[in-house]
């Protein structure tokens, strides 16, 4: 993948070193500095790379009035004003030429501020947003202003519509609404929202005309998260919006903290047992049909022994990166402890379900990693082990330990093997 490209218009040697080393340590960006106009146009004009945002400093030696931000606009370059003058005459003309935001610049602690926009520009990117409303021309405007900022956007033109995108969309982060659309107003759609989504999975903003504090009341009484006046800012209206979806974020963090192995970033025991044991009970139900793969890496103590304990924590993120990759996305993965991973699978033909693991046994041992210099690195190919179960036992602990069984089968057979109980 190519590396993300970063512009930086800056005539200040201390800011410019300033960004470009935090870009570069903090987002693993690259960035580029020019120091004038004239510099500049000369290297867009070699059109040889492709910019994923600018950092502009509106006061150059060879440019003032925004030159520089109206000839990086026009390459289509989407930009960040970086400046210390910001006063209405100035803020104003700088949001009429549509950047994507801009950041007070006093001292070098500033460029924090800088870096996090940047940031959260790059992840919204992946995040997406829904507008409903009823005339046309709100829903263009919150379009435009949240596609400048990269969110994916979504629309509706009232709360029926709305349901039914979400439907197809489950992974919407925010809804912002009106209050009055025919069909389903902003509160009804609200109200329904809350029935599946709780507040610290999806935020919901209400649009309310200015000076109805009884509106925004009431939004926020049905469930909503925040609210924003007509007429508003496009700086509030971005801090609304990214405070709401970083929130979000946060509190995700702290789930995956919870549930997940900071390792290999798969889920943890703890998560596994509680969401298989659900499973569990429907598979002795009859409601489906239960497959469990316990996976073992092969002479871990040996790549441990050998190249260090870096080594092994690397092959242990390799294996479960690899594993991760060829299930399907309704399989449970999670690291049970060591160097042990478990697969539940549900509703996986009999019939196929060696060809499936020993695929994923032949995927492992293809994808080598290395350790050791960069000059010199070695190569080193893991092996796993898997025993598989289709048999449902009397708890998932017990189902969990006929697939030991099978994995301890594959051990003593060689290694490098699939053991399933249905062959």
């Amino acid at each position: 993948m190519a590396e993300i490209q970063i512009l930086v218009v800056e005539d200040s040697k201390m800011f410019a070193d300033a960004i470009s080393g935090e870009i570069r340590s903090r987002l693993c960006f690259d960035s580029v500095i020019t120091t004038s106009l004239e510099e500049t146009k000369k290297l867009l004009e070699k059109g040889s790379s492709n910019y994923f945002l600018a950092v502009l400093d509106l006061d150059l030696i060879d440019a003032h009035d925004e030159q520089i931000l109206d000839y990086v606009i026009s390459k289509g370059i989407p930009s960040i004003v970086f400046t210390g003058n910001v006063s209405d005459e100035v803020r104003e003309r700088i949001l009429s030429r549509k950047v994507v935001d801009y950041v007070l610049k006093e001292s070098t602690q500033d460029v924090d501020n800088l870096v996090r926009v940047i940031q959260r520009i790059y992840k919204n990117q992946l995040v997406k947003v829904m507008v409903v409303d009823d005339p046309g021309d709100t829903r263009r405007l919150f379009k435009s202003l949240l596609s400048m900022q990269k969110y994916v956007v979504l629309e509706a033109a009232n709360g029926e519509e709305a349901l039914e995108v979400l439907e197809q969309n489950p992974d919407v982060k925010l809804v912002i609404t009106g209050s009055s659309m025919p069909e389903m107003d902003g509160f009804q759609l609200v109200s329904e929202i809350r029935k599946k989504y709780r507040s610290d999975r999806m935020a919901i903003i209400g649009i309310c005309p200015h000076g109805s504090g009884i509106l925004s009341a009431k939004f926020l009484k049905k469930g909503a998260n925040d609210f924003v006046n007509k007429p508003f800012t496009k700086e509030e209206l971005y801090c609304r919006v990214n405070q709401n979806i970083e929130m979000l974020e946060k509190i995700e963090a702290i789930r995956d903290a919870s549930n997940k192995d900071s390792l290999t970033n798969l889920y943890n025991r703890r998560y596994f047992f509680d969401l298989g044991r659900k499973i569990f009970e429907n598979a002795r139900r009859g409601n489906l049909d239960m497959t469990i793969a316990v996976i073992d890496i092969d002479h871990f103590k040996r790549i441990n022994d050998t190249y260090g304990h870096e080594a092994g924590d690397m092959a242990l993120k390799c294996a479960a990166d690899v594993i991760s990759k060829n299930i399907r996305k309704t399989d449970l993965l999670a690291r049970l402890g060591g160097v042990e991973f478990c697969v539940l699978a549900t509703n996986m033909k009999k019939e196929k379900t060696f060809s499936f693991f020993d695929t994923l046994r032949k995927r492992i041992k293809e994808n080598e990693f290395k350790v050791g210099s960069k000059v010199l690195p070695i190569k080193i190919a893991l092996t796993v082990s898997i025993g598989v179960t289709t048999r449902i036992g009397d708890s998932l602990e017990a189902t969990i330990d006929q697939a030991d069984q099978l994995l301890y089968q594959a051990k003593q057979s060689g290694r490098n093997k699939v053991v399933v109980d249905n062959t």
